[in-house]
């Protein structure tokens, strides 16, 4: 049992125990030896601490808990690129590419269209340049964030294990390729809890095209309870559908009616102290009630400059959407709030950063979109001392391939063996490009990185041991990195 453990796994282990007290007292007869050897066990802590949790007061699972160590970030904000945008057209330069258009190579890809020997090159279709005191080479597509590479760790080497969209987004989000494990929002909130208890401590917002594949699995507490899961919230309009209550309650009354319930809720949780469902149920109300003011709040951005707005391009309508959610990140995060994802591109096809078809239409479109807005977040985040303790991550769940995917077109396959992410702020060292994909990008080669080691060095800068931090379910100590040591990406840590 670590001291990252909350009150309600502690008590979910304790329920373990127990029944495999019961088990075990029966399956030996119910005899005097057993009856001894129970006893033992119970004064060595075997059987964890029923009686105690049993008289234990009520306690709000999003308290804040303290980290394992002194971390560098607070707070994250994951910029996601559903769909998967070409590394190789981004971040991922590849001056060996150019010129072999239409060129027919042996290389071994595995994606959407299954496993392939080889296929016609589809050679980087905008330019390249370097950028800022370390040189790093961006295209066209991006050149607002290029004006912040020497505050980004580049991460060129990453690899997944699916070239599936379903699959491969709930690994980055869960760590695992099947559903039912809990989010990475989950994960920080369950380990550090939230700073803030009127906002929940993982919000999620959403594409106006629809959400990911998947759905609310990417965001879904699993097997944890369901304080820990993401709430969605909306960038116009109420944050949070028929949060407001009926306007001719006074608001006296209904604080009145709330504790009368909670105080019923508690009284009927001691008796119930492994019933995570309930404890959810209760902190629910709480935290429902404080949001009904905190909520409007934290997205109305009337109070914001004009500068500002127009800095994060919400004055444009190409970049009003995602403008206005990158904004309202770093406002979440201003009022505690632990994690937040932003999704750029949802549904199928064209809608998201799937270029199977026509790579310039699909990647000028979502470029054009998100890259005023996340280099106007990070230079705010930056102008108001945040971005030291705030992780900005950006990704896809995979890559892009370096051939065609039809005999027409530019459209790429997906590419899990190889693609790029990049990291700032909350403890990161800024210039840095870490890892290699071979000269054509189809797959990682040097200093090879997984979706786990990401996970772990996000962790790490939360304060949060990867290897240690653990939900005990099952019967055993679930974590997020799986069950072999992982180790952070120490080479892009300040």
């Amino acid at each position: 049992m670590t001291s990252q453990e909350s009150f309600h796994n502690k008590s979910r282990r304790a329920a373990f125990c127990r029944r495999t007290r019961r088990e075990f007292v029966w399956q030996s007869g119910a005899g005097f030896g057993a009856t001894a050897l129970s006893a033992m066990l119970g004064r060595d802590g075997f059987f964890g601490q029923s009686a105690q949790a049993a008289e234990t007061n009520y306690q709000n699972p999003l308290a804040p808990k303290p980290p394992a160590f002194a971390p560098k970030a607070k707070s994250v904000i994951f910029l996601f690129m559903y769909g998967g945008p070409s590394h190789i057209d981004t971040f991922d330069y590849k001056p060996d590419m150019v010129g072999m258009d239409g060129k027919t190579v042996e290389v071994k890809t595995f994606g959407r269209g299954g496993h392939k020997s080889g296929g016609r090159i589809v050679e980087p279709r905008w330019k390249f340049q370097q950028h800022g005191q370390c040189g790093k080479w961006v295209s066209s597509l991006f050149p607002n964030v290029a004006k912040h590479v020497d505050d980004i760790a580049f991460l060129h080497s990453m690899t997944a294990d699916s070239p599936i969209h379903g699959s491969a987004m709930l690994m980055m989000n869960s760590g695992r390729i099947l559903s039912g494990s809990p989010a990475l929002g989950s994960w920080l909130t369950y380990g550090l809890g939230s700073e803030n208890e009127n906002l929940p401590g993982f919000v999620v917002m959403l594409d106006p095209t629809g959400g990911p594949i998947s759905g609310a699995k990417n965001w879904s507490s699993g097997f944890m309870p369901a304080t820990y899961q993401g709430t969605v919230f909306r960038s116009e309009g109420a944050p949070i559908l028929n949060l407001a209550p009926p306007a001719d309650l006074p608001s006296g009354v209904q604080r009145e009616l709330i504790d009368s319930i909670q105080q019923a809720n508690r009284r009927h949780q001691l008796q119930r102290p492994d019933d995570h469902a309930l404890a959810s149920r209760i902190a629910s109300y709480e935290l429902a009630y404080h949001m009904q003011t905190s909520a409007p709040e934290s997205v109305d951005l009337s109070n914001e400059s004009k500068q500002t707005l127009a800095m994060y391009g919400v004055d444009r309508p190409q970049t009003a959407d995602f403008g206005r959610r990158c904004l309202l990140a770093r406002r979440l995060v201003q009022r505690g709030v632990r994690f937040v994802q932003l999704y750029s591109g949802g549904s199928h096809n064209d809608d998201n950063w799937d270029a199977h078809g026509d790579l310039e239409k699909n990647h000028n479109y979502h470029a054009g979109r998100t890259d005023q807005p996340i280099a106007a977040l990070l230079a705010d985040l930056k102008r108001t001392g945040l971005l030291d303790e705030t992780l900005v991550v950006w990704g896809g769940e995979f890559g892009r391939q370096p051939t065609a995917e039809y005999a027409k077109g530019s459209g790429r396959d997906h590419n899990s063996y190889g693609f790029t992410m990049w990291m700032a702020g909350g403890g990161i060292r800024g210039g840095v490009s870490f890892g290699t994909t071979d000269e054509l990008g189809s797959r990682a080669v040097e200093n090879t990185l997984h979706v786990k080691n990401l996970h772990a060095t996000i962790l790490h800068l939360m304060g949060l041991d990867p290897n240690h931090l653990a939900y005990f379910y099952g019967g055993l100590d679930q974590k997020l990195v799986g069950v072999e040591p992982v180790e952070p990406i120490h080479q892009i840590i300040a």
